[in-house]
């Protein structure tokens, strides 16, 4: 599946936020943007244009969804009533790479997009490897029964730290069965912060 697998940490300075815990602590050592003019380059002043794009990116790269994939969700969130910029935020926290991240079976989303890739989720008792596969309310996505003898997930479980996870409420783990589910649709404040989705939404309707 395609990825971005380039430097987290010159795109999180671009952006000035960090897009991985890796891109986090980059931009706290390092605040200005990559390139040789630096912090002159943090002073100029945005065009409308440039800080529409930014915003795009920011989702793009903090949900690790590449730009035709962003696109469709766009496409698929304009078509329903409602807020636009908020539908689309729910899209992308209903990512099943996401969900698997949010409910604590992974550290970090490219974590949870593996476990997806390879096989380790099921939904409904069903074998999903589509890391963008949308869930829905009522959906149990859960650790393959197969998978759950691995070294990783009996850690997960033996070290307590799942117990210790706070999954965010439109999701309900439960820890010792290494399942969750889906109770209701994300809220604008369970995405992630920092978006402004209305910027989204600009720039696409130019």
């Amino acid at each position: 599946m395609a990825r971005y697998t380039g430097p987290v940490g010159k795109v999180s300075r671009r952006l000035g936020i960090g897009i991985t815990e890796k891109g986090q602590r980059i931009l706290n050592k390092r605040s200005d943007p990559p390139g040789q003019h630096g912090a002159a380059a943090r002073r100029r002043q945005l065009s409308d244009y440039g800080m529409q794009l930014r915003e795009k990116q920011k989702a793009k790269f903090l949900y690790g969804v590449l730009e035709r994939q962003f696109r469709r969700l766009f496409e698929q969130a304009s078509r329903r009533s409602g807020v636009t910029g908020e539908y689309l935020l729910s899209l992308l926290e209903r990512r099943l790479d996401n969900v698997v991240y949010r409910l604590g079976f992974a550290t970090t989303r490219a974590q949870a997009r593996q476990l997806v890739n390879h096989g380790h989720i099921v939904v409904d008792g069903r074998k999903t490897n589509i890391p963008s596969y949308t869930v829905k309310v009522g959906q149990v996505i859960a650790v393959r029964p197969q998978s759950r003898s691995r070294t990783y997930f009996k850690n997960l479980v033996d070290s307590g730290v799942l117990n210790k996870h706070r999954a965010p409420e439109w999701l309900r783990l439960n820890a010792a069965d290494l399942s969750g589910t889906v109770v209701s649709l994300p809220r604008r404040e369970d995405a992630e912060a920092g978006i402004n989705e209305q910027l989204i939404v600009e720039f696409y309707s130019r």
